[in-house]
């Protein structure tokens, strides 16, 4: 598989509007969940069915995560595959609203028991959700000749579609519309497909392009690029119903608990290559975005023990057990990850447009299109790298002391999401100010 900047189509990129308006967004959700962590304190990880837990749970996935990937989706597939999301901006608008819209509305839903507010997070999560799955579909669909990026990128927004479908239905349950058995079965299956299945099967995909291309690491194995998205996909589909088995009585459970090793250990093969291309890297010297990478690669072997402890009966059913792998998955693989991605892509992003127009209007020597490392300083990036950590830390250290710690951890969490708005606004506000130049360039000639 290629992975070099010349098999990009670069020309079909969206407008850079497009990607920027989620990525500048997620953070403030970020922040939601730091400050909801401030006010709630110690209730927001005492059980993961506190309500403070399912909102905090929420706008980072749903918020951050959730916005961050879709803006990712919509400017990767027209660059990677040459293939452009329809009415792109349009599609944007809605599913930018709807999708906010109802992440607010689920927090608050959650947080004050209110269902008329969860109904409204259905209406607007579910039309959003499907808004974005049609029109990337389409888009994956004209693809003719798709790599190994681009299946793993189908099965993910396949894996979204279920995520959704089961988050939808389990909506309807919590706040009545409908009454539903097994509703803790399948809010644990909803939580799986979506962190597993879509957040991991997209990260995977994303990998096999933005690791080797920015970090000048050798290319990912042929057969694990080829294999490993149709391996863990298919594992999910067997866990999922082994587990409601479980749920209604029907198996024991450490029958789906055992099966889950078999995606566990797949993802943990995929960070240990991961980690082994990075340490053969062409280019020694570490980066921002390489630190965080790596952080997330740890996190799925750390994400891997957690789950080990779970196996023993005695421990399975403690609190901290899933608080614990849910801090985990989320912030240490999941937001890492997704951190790491930001500072190269929203810098490539600012100086790939630029650059296109310096050259569109031949302005080289009149106007300095800034480059990737003058757009974001690795000094400023680092100090959000630092929070991050501390997040981590003080949020594992916090299940089990949350008394003392959540508020600390939640302070801790607000300062890296601001240093990380405050980093991607620096880069926009030097696109703009470079943009400006060049109209008043064209303007002059």
């Amino acid at each position: 598989m290629q992975v070099n900047r010349s098999s990009l189509s670069l020309d079909q990129a969206p407008p850079i509007s497009v990607p920027f308006r989620f990525f500048l967004t997620a953070p403030v959700f970020g922040l939601l969940a730091a400050l909801l962590l401030l006010i709630y304190g110690p209730e927001a990880l005492s059980t993961r069915w506190a309500p403070a837990t399912l909102a905090l749970t929420h706008l980072i996935t749903l918020g951050f995560l959730g916005l961050i990937m879709c803006g990712a989706m919509m400017q990767m597939l027209p660059v990677l595959a040459g293939s452009p999301v329809p009415s792109v901006e349009w599609v944007t608008a809605v599913v930018h609203l709807l999708l906010s819209i109802g992440v607010l509305a689920l927090a608050a839903g959650f947080l004050l028991g209110a269902n008329a507010l969860l109904h409204l997070a259905l209406a607007a999560l579910g039309g959003g959700f499907l808004v974005f799955i049609a029109a990337v579909a389409i888009a994956l669909k004209r693809i003719q000749a798709p790599n190994a990026t681009i299946n793993g990128m189908r099965l993910a927004v396949l894996a979204l579609f279920i995520t959704v479908m089961l988050g939808l239905t389990v909506g309807a349950g919590f706040s009545g519309m409908i009454s539903l058995g097994l509703l803790i079965p399948l809010t644990d299956v909803h939580l799986g497909w979506g962190l597993l299945g879509w957040v991991g099967l997209l990260v995977i995909s994303v990998a096999y392009q933005v690791v080797p291309m920015f970090q000048l690491t050798p290319e990912y194995p042929a057969r694990l690029t080829r294999l490993l998205a149709w391996a863990l996909f298919g594992a999910l589909m067997i866990w999922a119903p082994l587990y409601l088995a479980w749920g209604s009585g029907g198996l024991p459970r450490l029958a789906p608990d055992v099966w889950m090793l078999a995606p566990a250990a797949a993802y943990g093969l995929f960070a240990g290559v991961t980690l082994w291309l990075q340490q053969n890297r062409r280019r020694r010297v570490s980066d921002i975005t390489l630190l965080f990478w790596r952080t997330g690669m740890v996190a799925i072997a750390v994400c891997l023990l957690i789950w080990l402890w779970g196996l023993i009966p005695a421990e399975a059913y403690r609190p901290a057990w899933p608080l614990l792998l849910g801090v985990w998955l989320l912030f240490g693989m999941a937001v890492s990850v997704v951190n790491g991605m930001l500072y190269k892509i929203v810098p490539f992003l600012a100086w790939f447009h630029l650059q296109s127009r310096q050259v569109a209007l031949m302005s080289m020597g009149k106007v300095k299109v800034p480059n990737m490392k003058e757009l974001i300083p690795d000094r400023l990036a680092q100090r959000q790298l630092y929070a991050h950590l501390a997040t981590l830390i003080l949020l594992t250290l916090a299940v089990f002391w949350p008394g003392f710690l959540a508020r600390i951890a939640g302070l801790s969490l607000g300062v890296s999401c601001i240093l990380l708005l405050l980093n991607m606004l620096q880069a926009t506000r030097r696109y703009r100010q470079v943009n400006q130049e060049l109209s008043e360039f064209a303007a002059s000639r």
